[in-house]
Parts: structure tokens; sequence; C-alpha cells
């Protein structure tokens, strides 16, 4: 019954339930819209440093990390690490690479440069890099020519067709020089390494690096995320006493890790005060609904209505606008989210150039994540189911002589 008179209530006076509704709404949308935004632009540096650097999971030598050096590479047998690719549950597929930093000099220019040697399919499988060519065409394996990143060829005054000539150490102190066709321009997402990145075929990189057969890393792509811990600590058991180590691209990189977090704070105090807002606003409606209804609870209780039963009323009504307002929200959210998420917000001028700085790709795509949803609905439907306990305290502490005459 008292559900009843809840809904009929609610709908006597439609332009009040609607203002309240929208209150609401709005509420859910901005708190989602957030989240999402910055959930998103996180997830899409994550990928990027992730596929582009160091991958979600890698096996490196035990003394690679503390000393990054060619020295420290590892023999990399297909056969072996094959079959663990195979019989290990939860591996999508490995790529080898190997890498070692280099001085690159076009006709006029010198800047220094990381060589990756990499397997164009795996690398292709990883992170579609054929297809973030710009100009020219991508070597097969075993070619000697290399794909110059776009920032790099700006710097050194290159373009598809020039001769590039690499200068360097390779493994144990020996010399390494090397001169080489450049097939083709590749733009990268990550301005550090569009910078500075040169491409070569791995069996290349290893002779020019007096490395045949050795890698310095085997990246490892699970066939989800978010089994990245479990695979990692299998992993560990299979190479247990051998001079193998694996890494998660959460401790490879721990610098990126404080950025987010850093960002994330920001992000909180942000939404804090949005709360507030929120709160102050969604209070405003109550009130006023409440105020307008005085002489109706007036006239309610001197006819004999109980005040514990008009309050209990009034309680579910507020209700049963937060339900629907916060449905409306999810519903309105989703589609902005969506719409988003295929159609990322661009952002240029300065502050593209701030957050490619930062490391950051200059868009705001959205993410999609069921946890959004009920952590900001829930947040939004606890401020608003408090602030609905405010009629119920108006209604027990009512003065029914002085509200009937209002």
């Amino acid at each position: 019954m008292y559900l009843k008179l809840a809904w009929r209530n609610i709908w006597r006076n439609k332009r009040r339930t609607l203002i309240t509704l929208s209150s609401i709404l709005f509420a859910v949308v901005c708190a989602l819209f957030i989240e999402s935004i910055e959930r998103g632009s996180h997830d899409l540096t994550v990928e990027n440093m992730t596929r582009f650097h160091t991958g979600y999971l890698q096996v490196q030598d035990f003394r690679f990390e503390d000393e990054p050096s060619l020295d420290n590479s590892f023999y990399y047998d297909p056969e072996f690490f094959g079959s663990i690719e195979e019989n290990v549950e939860g591996i999508e597929f490995t790529v080898p690479r190997i890498d070692g930093f280099m001085l690159a000099a076009g006709e006029e220019l010198t800047r220094p440069a990381m060589v990756l040697g990499i397997l164009p399919g795996r690398e292709q499988r990883l992170n579609g890099l054929v297809d973030r060519l710009v100009e020219g065409r991508f070597f097969n394996e075993g070619e000697s020519t290399a794909v110059v990143s776009q920032g790099l060829a700006s710097r050194l005054n290159v373009a598809v067709g020039d001769t590039l000539v690499l200068l360097g150490q390779g493994r144990f102190g020996m010399s390494a020089a090397g001169k080489y066709y450049i097939s083709g321009i590749v733009k990268l997402p990550l301005r550090e390494m569009d910078n500075q990145t040169i491409y070569l075929s791995i069996s290349e990189a290893q002779w020019l690096l007096s490395a045949e057969g050795y890698i310095t890393s085997l990246l490892i792509t699970p066939e989800s995320a978010a089994q990245v811990n479990i695979l990692a600590e299998a992993l560990s058991q299979i190479f247990e006493g051998t001079e193998y180590r694996v890494l998660t691209w959460r401790e490879m990189m721990p610098e990126l890790i404080e950025a987010l977090e850093f960002d994330k704070a920001g992000t909180r105090m942000f939404m804090a005060i949005l709360y507030v807002v929120i709160g102050f606003g969604i209070f405003g409606t109550i009130l006023t609904m409440t105020l307008e209804r005085l002489r109706e609870f007036g006239i309610l209780l001197s006819v004999g209505m109980k005040r514990m039963k008009l309050a209990a009323v009034v309680f579910i009504e507020t209700l049963l606008i937060s339900i629907l307002g916060v449905l409306s929200g999810f519903g309105l959210g989703l589609f902005l989210i969506i719409y988003f998420n295929i159609n990322p917000i661009t952002i240029g001028g300065d502050g593209a150039e701030y957050m490619l700085d930062m490391g950051f790709d200059p868009i705001l795509p959205t993410a999609i994540a069921p946890d959004i949803f009920f952590y900001q609905g829930s947040v939004v439907f606890l401020i608003t189911l408090v602030i609905s306990l405010y009629p119920s305290f108006k209604i027990l502490r009512l003065n029914i002589i002085e509200a009937a005459k209002k």
C-alpha cells in the first residue's frame, strides 16, 4: 500500500518530479563520464606502453634489469620457448626482441637512437606496427633495410630512399657499424619512442650487434590482461633455477604507475568537489519539494494519518525518484560513453603538447567498464538516499497547525 501511494504521489506533480529526476540524472552522467574518461585515457596509455615498449610480460636474463646491456642478453632457443608458448595455458603469443642504443647519422645530422631488432609478423600481431607506416614499406625478416620512426626521421632530415649509418657497440665490446637503406617511415604513438626508434629485422640486428642467436627480451602476450599476474607466477615456477626472470609491466614501469596514481588522486579530489556540488543540488530540489508540500502534510496529519506512516510514504517517494534518476543516468551515460569510445575527444594546441610530453596521447577516449557504473551509481544513490531522509525528519517534527495554514 505504501509503495502504491508513493508511486501515485510522485506523478501527481510531474513537473516537480521531473526536476528532481533531472538533477539526479545530471549527477550520475557527470560522475560516469569523468570516471570513464580518466579510466579510458589510463587504459590507452598502458596499452601503448605495453604493446610498443615493454609488453605485458617480459622474459629477461636475471642481470638485465639492473644492467640493461647486450652483455646480459640470452640465447633464444625457438624450440624451448615455442614449447612453453604451446603448453602454458594463458599465453596467446610471444615476441622476441633485441635492442641497443647507437648513433644514427643521415647526410648531415647525427642523433642517438634505439635500434630494435624485430620479427615484423609478430610485431604486427602485437601492436599493428606495419599499419602505422606513413611512407614506404616495411621490411621482411632477413632483409637489410631499416624503418625509421617519423620523429627521428625529422630530426635526422632523412626520408624513404636515403641511407642511414649506425655506429655503436655490440655484445662484449665489439664494434658495431652498418649502413642501411631506409625503406619506410612509421609513426609511433609514444613521443619518446617516435623521436628515437629504428627498426631492423631481428637477424640483421643480431648480426650488427655481434649477438647472433641472442635477444634482450621475450615479450609474452596473455590471452587476457587480467591474467598477467597468474601467468607471471606460472612462468616464474617454470624458470626457477635458471637465469631467466619474468617481469610484469607494472614492475618494469614504476614511473608510469606513479604518474597514473598521481593523476587518479587529482581526479578523486575533483570528484569529491563534484559530489559536494551534486549533493547540494539534489538537496535543493528535495528541500523545495518538501516546502511546497508542507500544507499537504499538515492536512494529512490533522485528519488522522500517523506521522511514521506519512514519513515512510514520503521516504519511499524520494527513494523511487532516486532509483529512476540513477537508472536514467545509466542509460544516458552509457550512450555518451559508447559514443565517445568510438569517437574520442581530440585535444589540440598547447594541451596536446603537454599531454605528449607526459607520455599520453592527445585524445580522451572513454572506457566501458561495469564497475564504473556500479561505483558512481552507488555513490550518487547513497548521497540521494541520505538527503531523502530530510522530508521524513521534517514530517516527524512538523507543527500541524502552522503547516495547515501555509
